[in-house]
């Protein structure tokens, strides 16, 4: 059964390679979804899979690569959209 969420990291999250860390995250743990910047400074992820798996994810979202600094994540657990890849989105 799949699951998904949707989070939206405030902080340091834009510069620090955060889009990309959490691109390679994802196809580590075979999470579906995308991740972009959003014009406030945050940055907005949507991710699918195992609800167990995007505990893990969601764990690391909460650090991030090494030169970010999360200061907030909001947590919105969401239908899935049944996608298959994990994407950067411009």
């Amino acid at each position: 059964m799949s699951s998904a969420v949707h989070l939206i990291a405030h902080g340091r999250v834009q510069g620090v390679w955060f889009r990309a860390g959490t691109q390679e995250q994802a196809l580590q743990l075979g999470v579906c979804g995308w991740v972009r910047n959003c014009p406030d400074g945050s940055v907005e992820i949507h991710a699918e899979g195992e609800k167990e798996t995007l505990e893990q994810f969601i764990t690391w979202c909460r650090k991030g690569p090494p030169a970010a600094q999360v200061s907030d994540l909001d947590i919105e657990w969401v239908d899935p959209q049944g996608l298959t890849t994990f994407k950067i989105r411009h």
